[in-house]
């Protein structure tokens, strides 16, 4: 059996799956289309992150493919149906990386809240900006709107709550009379309550027609004006350019964007300099101890998947 991967694994998930398969690993192979689709002849099994794009192009070149490992949740770029057609498993690593895009959602809310962390070059240099910084909010008391409430949602309201934060949350999939609602004591609302409620606002739903633009000028100016928003999803769910607008105007406290509707982020958005927004290259649910959480889980099922089918 044959395993290539695609982009960077956890060495001793690597090394788990060249124990068992003939596995090709290089974290750069992504960037290198042509050999990439030249190598996949014999493949049994393809490993990716969120940059190899699979695609009609690359099962073309995939005759022999049975399974796909996705070293992460999000599936934009793979053609699921494609590979359901074809009888092609897709393995994403579903909850490993819950916890660090929980624990970076309540890490950025507070940091925005709080307003006091790019003050040390002013201090540094001698200033003393104590005046300006002394109105930062506490995180304990605020109402953080969580839409989508499944796993990573969940959690974010369990870390939350954890400092004395009230939760509140909209997923149109889960009926208001649910059990999960009181099992997670949070309050269930729509989407226009949840925005005009909220102190924070957080977005954990994957790109669809249905959510593409969700958050839009209309949606914004329903926001409260110090309202901190925060999206670990996918870009595209936020409209940048009327983000940008509202920052610039001081219709909303901040926000933190880690996906974007391009990836890498070209020069020139609008979302450049604008003030209390954070951006970050689309490593909320990326440290050490998910990377070796996802990469083990991968490994293990992508392993049993291929054993399971040769015997």
């Amino acid at each position: 059996m044959n395993v290539i991967i695609t982009e960077f694994m956890d060495a001793p998930a690597v090394a788990a799956l060249k124990s068992k398969f003939n596995t090709t690993y290089d974290e750069t192979l992504v960037d290198r289309r042509a050999e990439m689709l030249a190598g996949l002849a014999e493949c049994d099994a393809l490993i990716v992150r969120n940059r190899t794009q699979v695609n009609a192009e690359v099962l073309s070149h995939a005759p022999k493919l049975k399974v796909v490992g996705r070293l992460g949740v999000g599936l934009d770029n793979i053609d699921v149906a494609a590979c359901k057609a074809r009888g092609i498993e897709v393995i994403p690593a579903t909850g490993a990386n819950a916890l660090a895009v929980a624990e970076y959602v309540i890490g950025t809310a507070m940091l925005l809240l709080r307003g006091a962390y790019q003050s040390s070059a002013a201090v540094g240099e001698g200033k003393w900006p104590r005046g300006p910084l002394s109105n930062g909010r506490e995180t304990a008391g605020k109402t953080i709107g969580i839409v989508g409430f499944g796993g990573i949602g969940q959690l974010t309201a369990k870390l939350a709550q954890g400092l004395g934060m009230l939760t509140v949350a909209y997923d149109p999939m889960i009926a208001d009379d649910a059990a999960l609602w009181n099992a997670h004591h949070t309050k269930c609302m729509t989407f226009d309550e949840l925005l005009a409620t909220s102190d924070v606002v957080t977005l954990h739903v994957p790109l669809l027609d249905a959510t593409r633009n969700l958050i839009n000028a209309t949606r914004l100016a329903a926001m409260k004006s110090d309202a901190i928003l925060i999206n670990t999803a996918r870009g595209g769910i936020v409209d940048e350019a009327a983000l940008a607008a509202a920052l610039r105007a001081q219709k909303l406290g901040g926000a933190a964007l880690d996906v974007f509707d391009e990836e890498p982020l070209k020069a020139g958005s609008p979302l450049a300099d604008c003030p209390n927004l954070i951006l970050t290259p689309h490593i909320a649910g990326v440290t050490k101890e998910a990377n070796t959480r996802v990469s083990s889980l991968i490994a293990d099922r992508v392993a049993d998947f291929l054993q399971h089918a040769t015997s």
